[in-house]
């Protein structure tokens, strides 16, 4: 059962060892079977965490967002901390602005200030900091942004 949930994709350890459990093992016969997959190196939390951030980063989410997931995932902070250190602060503001670009004509059709409060709202949803958010809706809008 577990070799072919990870055929289909990549689980982290806890979560894998959840849909076992719901799919009707024991409590202890899951953990068993995750701890053997880990280490035979199957199951590998940060491989997933490197993955997903980097996977979702290119589809432009934010790091406030990615830590979210990956804790609701189940992988230990230090390793989410780790993946996202991969993520430079340059290429954070460069994913912003290209979601911002994308977003950007669909709201333009209302006024200016409309548009702001709703790009910042998108950016926000996004994951990306407050900061960060007020700096690209100036660049895109020219109106400052009210938190």
């Amino acid at each position: 059962m577990a070799a072919d949930l990870l055929s289909r994709r990549a689980w982290t350890a806890r979560a894998l060892a959840a849909r076992l459990r719901r799919r009707g093992a024991p409590a202890a016969v899951a953990d068993d079977v995750v701890a053997d997959l880990t280490a035979r190196g199957y199951l590998d939390d940060e491989a997933f965490a490197r993955h997903w951030v980097a996977a979702r980063a290119a589809r432009g989410y934010g790091p406030t967002r990615l830590r979210a997931e990956l804790r609701a995932r189940g992988v230990a902070a230090p390793l989410v901390e780790a993946a996202l250190a991969s993520v430079n602060d340059d290429s954070e503001l460069e994913r912003a602005r290209a979601v911002a670009r994308r977003r950007l004509p669909a709201l333009q059709r209302r006024d200016r200030a409309r548009a702001a409060a709703r790009l910042r709202d998108h950016l926000l949803r996004r994951g990306f900091a407050a900061p960060l958010v007020a700096r690209v809706v100036r660049e895109c809008v020219g109106l400052p942004v009210e938190d």
